[in-house]
């Protein structure tokens, strides 16, 4: 994919085996459906950095490269924490993100693609136990799980956490009957549903006269669309005459010359998704993100190279409307990003049926864009 092609995605509702590992979904929410049966990320790996309670399976993008075997089939898998005070400003720690690809004759799946018609029977749905492998999964997340209940043992966990969650819930009262667990969803898994792609369309204007006209509008380009750290002058209680008498001329400038760059980044990143405001991902491997704010961008040195010594480049972002059908809004602390860029490896390197960590950063929205920004 060029730098300028940009494929969107949208969520749609799916029947349930639509979206089970033998048809290569595109998803958000539910458990992961798992590409390669082998060689899953480890417990310490998937739990969040910062309060270090297990992260919770948040989207799935099945992206092959064309023309390399090796990433015939290849999934990035994102993970994120359900605690909301983990969610600080421009902090990434409380995400990750893995890749995984196989070849298209592997051990798991037909060389053929999978029918169109829906099978007999949905074989993967509720399993505990990943087919070919024998991959214990934990029956709250889908993760590796091997922690297996002390009375009926026939239920997995990834660990202590999402055992009690699960014995509250409804283990207590199922645990040895001899129907076992419901096929329910966990209350601690986001909602469901089929990521859809469609090409974004490209505007026959050029860039920087899109940009002029929006300084028009916006009376010459001083928005009221301010950052945090460069409130306006007008309403700062903190910026009053003395202070801006001790300010130097230089100092006030560079403020001003802030604010106004923070305001352009933002009214593109509006301009741009005006036409699809229901956009949730935005997919461009080897282009660029779409920024909110002009502040806490990536340099080259900030995103590491991959282990094999290739370079990674940006591959995907994750829109803020997509906070809108997660059902985490709370009058308190709350899982919130302005957008979360994903990068990968360039070479997408062989690395057996191992899921690979990449590379996350999250960008927040200034105060003043937050409270402008509304989530359709």
């Amino acid at each position: 994919m060029s730098s300028a092609e940009v494929v969107l995605g949208f969520l749609e509702d799916a029947e349930p085996w639509r979206l089970r590992s033998p048809q290569f979904p595109s998803k958000v929410g539910g458990k992961p459906a798992w590409l390669s049966r082998r060689g899953l990320p480890s417990l310490p790996e998937l739990e969040c950095e910062i309060c270090r309670l297990p992260m919770v399976f948040l989207l799935q993008v099945y992206a092959p490269i064309s023309g390399q075997d090796r990433s015939f089939h290849r999934t990035l898998f994102f993970f994120c924490c359900k605690t909301p005070e983990c969610y600080m400003r421009n902090e990434s720690r409380c995400m990750k993100v893995f890749r995984n690809q196989l070849p298209r004759r592997n051990e798991f799946y037909p060389y053929d693609p999978p029918p169109e018609d829906e099978p007999p029977c949905d074989a993967e749905e509720g399993q505990s136990v990943l087919p070919v492998s024998g991959v214990k999964l934990c029956w709250v997340c889908g993760c590796p799980g091997n922690k297996a209940c002390s009375r009926c043992h026939t239920v997995t966990y990834c660990g202590k956490h999402h055992q009690t969650l699960h014995w509250k819930q409804s283990h207590k009262k199922e645990c040895g009957s001899q129907e076992g667990s419901p096929v329910t969803p966990s209350p601690l898994l986001f909602p469901e549903t089929e990521l859809v792609t469609e090409p974004e369309e490209e505007e026959e204007k050029d860039v920087k006269e899109a940009e002029g006209e929006q300084e028009v509008e916006d009376g010459g380009g001083i928005s009221t669309q301010r950052s945090v750290d460069c409130p306006s002058l007008a309403e700062s209680p903190i910026l009053t005459f003395c202070s801006l008498s001790a300010l130097a001329e230089s100092d006030l400038e560079e403020m001003a010359m802030h604010e106004t760059e923070d305001s352009k980044v933002f009214q593109r990143f509006k301009k741009k998704i005006a036409p699809e405001p229901h956009q949730v991902i935005r997919y461009s491997r080897g282009g660029s993100p779409l920024w909110v704010s002009s502040q806490h961008v990536p340099s080259d040195e900030d995103i590491p190279s991959c282990t094999c010594g290739a370079k990674r480049t940006f591959e995907f972002q994750v829109m803020p409307q997509l906070l809108n059908n997660l059902s985490v809004d709370s009058t308190g602390a709350s899982i919130d990003w302005g957008t979360v860029a994903v990068y990968t490896c360039s070479a997408s390197c062989e690395r057996s049926d191992q899921y690979c960590p990449e590379v996350i950063w999250k960008q927040d929205f200034s105060s003043e864009q937050h409270t402008q920004t509304e989530r359709r």
